[in-house]
């Protein structure tokens, strides 16, 4: 009979997970959702020519996806990095950090960078994550992020 019980108990535990989803209740960024944001991302650099590394980091900072298409420079790794950490520490964008800086209201964040090109990943009102890109212009580098926010629902920020 006990069996038979737990049987159910679990049965309905997958029942109401299917239904539910197995995601927190709070905001949390997948790594499928990272990849379908990149690979967004890179289509729009493509369609410009623009070669460009792509970044994506959950809300502490860990990454969850880098990719540096073919003839991006080298150097663009250590700057999505940096305007990622523009962005999680400030909260808003890394343009928006430089612009603080310009105008004395922003104290500098060692390890940022104020270029253009680094946003916040917002869901539910919750920031989950950031996005950057880097080797084009700074709006060029925010254009192609904003499409890969796009591409997985992200709220828009900045």
């Amino acid at each position: 009979m006990k069996l038979l019980t737990i049987h159910r108990t679990l049965a309905l535990a997958a029942s109401l997970i299917a239904v539910l989803g197995t995601r927190p209740a709070e905001a949390q960024l997948t790594m499928a959702q990272a990849q379908q944001a990149v690979d967004a991302a890179e289509a729009e650099a493509r369609e410009n020519g623009w070669n460009l590394t792509i970044y994506v980091a959950d809300a502490e900072g860990v990454p969850m996806y880098l990719r540096r298409m073919d003839e991006a420079n080298p150097r663009t790794t250590d700057i999505v990095r940096m305007k990622v950490v523009a962005v999680l520490e400030t909260g808003g964008t890394s343009g928006a950090y430089g612009q603080g800086l310009a105008a004395g209201t922003q104290d500098s964040i060692p390890g940022a960078i104020h270029y253009e090109g680094g946003i916040p990943i917002i869901m539910n009102g919750e920031i989950v994550g950031a996005m950057a890109a880097s080797g084009a212009r700074g709006s060029q580098d925010a254009q192609v992020v904003r499409v890969g926010l796009a591409a997985i629902g992200a709220e828009p920020a900045g």
